[in-house]
């Protein structure tokens, strides 16, 4: 970007100038050694910097401003190739100041969570908030609100709703394609909105997704996809031409599994992503340099973990002016004191210093989506699920958001299929909140491990329903009811109390407090859901893809129990 009052070319001439050193550099990096992602080298030198942009590297420079590295080493800012914001809990203004001094300097963003509850002022408001933001954030166009005709969503967006936004100067492309049986068996919906975005980047999610339908989706124009679970699944879909994000979010631990596929020679058709983590997590293990470190640890080679780190995400994207440390770049820049324990010392974003004085500098725009959950209020006895055993039941797989389908003989008391803690049995049900039907569904899941009272979340993807689990009925509707009154978020409940709650008023997803009070208040939750029993590691974010309907094998949403294999609602 050109300075005010400064042409195209005159702002050229002076990236030219100060590269030659005819002219002081605004920004001076001295004393470190910056690591080359093409040849794998460590360059010795200054890095000098004008404006936002880099312009020399491995000689001497002047300037009036110069930052000692010394003994640092200095590798490109890290690419997050996908991920969902709201799912940190907090604003992208917040979730900015959380992992930009961390070395994360440009975040790919799915905004699908509040678009499903929002629609188009969801899209709009990242879209506007990415242009505000320290680190740089880019936003994929949402192409599954809803995911599938399965649940009830907040809104719905066309192919000609999202067309109209693609050359927007934030957006990248079309986001996560989440109904892969829409697109294998060519569902008119799903092949207007693959045609809209015929050509430009379209990000893929197609979980244990093989053979023939792996190759018709790919055929679609799918480019990426984050769903790879195994070595084998990222093999697969990396000998078929796409680019696999490996991820390690707060539930889907996929980092350890794939870890063996990252190689020199893999390394740039792979990516680092997120998808969901919140502040408790990136606050107790970090975020992307989390990844790296693990990947180091774990024996992987620097120059491939930085490599995905970077380069690969940027050249998938199209981000062409970043991810290297070299002329003519974009200066996004992590100073570490070591490539194996990856903590950074300092962060530039676009030749900003990622500190307080930046991050207070910002101009930042007004929430939106108050008083979004408008749910019926709810009853013991709504909790109640007819039938006869034996039941399907939900598995939960810790770290895995893939659950199983099981089939179990279930207590059946006055025909009430009831939850039964001693057999390690929970009530789980979601409740419609966005107003239109006031639909409601029950059924059973095993894996909390509750003993009594319930939990609660309107983080519920990707609808965004309410969804609870529980051992005691009257705890599941005061949980239900509490998320109405407080405008959305997590609570526990147990003996008729409250005993841990967070507020999350902006569409029911995110906070507007801080992310070291978010972070907090997670401690808290975490502590009250284990005095019920629970052992889930992260069992707010478990309970919120248990209702997500593309994600094998069994799901609940407010309209019933889902057998994804199947793609179809079933019969409890």
């Amino acid at each position: 970007m050109s300075a005010p009052g400064m042409s195209a070319s005159g702002d050229i001439a002076r990236r030219i100038a100060q590269g030659r050193g005819d002219a002081p550099a605004d920004l001076v990096l001295r004393g470190g050694a910056t690591l080359d992602l093409v040849t794998g080298e460590m360059i010795a030198g200054d890095v000098a910097i004008c404006r936002e942009t880099i312009v020399g590297v491995g000689e001497d420079y002047e300037s009036d401003r110069v930052i000692d590295v010394q003994g640092a080493v200095l590798v490109p800012g890290f690419i997050d190739a996908h991920l969902h914001i709201e799912s940190s809990l907090v604003t992208p203004f917040e979730f900015d100041r959380c992992v930009a001094p961390r070395g994360v300097t440009t975040a790919i963003c799915d905004p699908h969570e509040i678009a499903n509850v929002l629609g188009l002022e969801g899209l709009r408001y990242f879209l506007d908030a990415s242009a505000r933001t320290v680190m740089d954030i880019r936003v994929m166009l949402s192409s599954c609100v809803p995911s599938t005709t399965m649940e009830t969503s907040g809104a719905e967006l066309g192919a000609e709703a999202l067309a109209a936004l693609m050359d927007h100067p934030r957006a990248l492309g079309l986001a996560e394609f989440m109904n892969y049986p829409g697109v294998i068996h060519r569902d008119p919906g799903c092949l207007e909105k693959l045609e809209a975005f015929r050509g430009r980047h379209i990000d893929g999610h197609a979980p244990l997704l093989s053979g023939r339908d792996l190759n018709a989706y790919i055929a679609a124009g799918v480019r990426t996809e984050h769903e790879a679970t195994t070595a084998a699944e990222a093999r697969e879909k990396l000998r078929k031409g796409m680019r696999v994000l490996i991820r390690e979010g707060s539930v889907s631990k996929d980092l350890h599994a794939l870890a063996e596929v990252l190689d020199e020679r893999t390394a740039p058709y792979l990516c680092l992503c997120t998808d969901d983590r919140n502040p408790l997590d990136i606050g107790e293990e970090g975020h992307l340099d989390h990844m790296i470190r693990t990947l180091i640890a774990l024996g992987r080679s620097p120059l491939a973990a930085y490599r995905a780190a970077s380069l690969s995400a940027a050249e998938a994207f199209g981000l062409k002016d970043r991810g290297l440390i070299a002329p003519g770049r974009r200066a996004d820049i992590a100073v570490l004191d070591t490539l194996e324990d990856c903590r950074a010392r300092l962060v530039m974003c676009g030749g900003r210093v990622a500190d307080d004085a930046a991050f207070a500098a910002r101009e930042t725009i007004p929430p939106v989506g108050r008083a979004s959950v408008k749910a019926r209020p709810v009853a013991a006895e709504d909790f109640r699920w007819p039938g006869a055993s034996p039941a399907p039941v939900i598995g939960v797989i810790p770290g895995k958001i893939i659950t199983e389908h099981l089939t179990e003989t279930v207590a059946v008391t006055d025909g009430d299929r009831r939850p039964d803690p001693e057999a390690g049995l929970a009530r789980i049900a979601v409740i419609e909140r966005h107003g239109r039907n006031g639909g409601m569904a029950c059924g059973l899941v095993r894996g909390f491990d509750l003993r009594g009272g319930a939990i609660g979340s309107t983080l519920c993807h990707d609808h965004h329903n309410i969804a609870v689990v529980g051992a005691d009925y009257a705890d599941m509707a005061l949980a239900a009811n509490r998320l109405g009154e407080i405008e959305g978020g997590f609570v526990v409940v147990a003996g008729g109390v409250v005993l841990a709650e967070l507020p999350l008023p902006m569409a029911g997803l995110m906070s507007l407090a801080s992310f070291e009070e978010v972070r907090e208040t997670l401690i808290d939750l975490r502590a009250a859901a284990r005095s019920l029993g629970v052992t889930l590691a992260e069992p707010f974010l478990q309970l919120a893809f248990l209702a997500l309907p593309v994600i094998p094998h069994l799901k609940i949403t407010d309209r019933g129990l889902v057998d994804v294999d199947r793609f179809a609602l079933i019969d409890g």
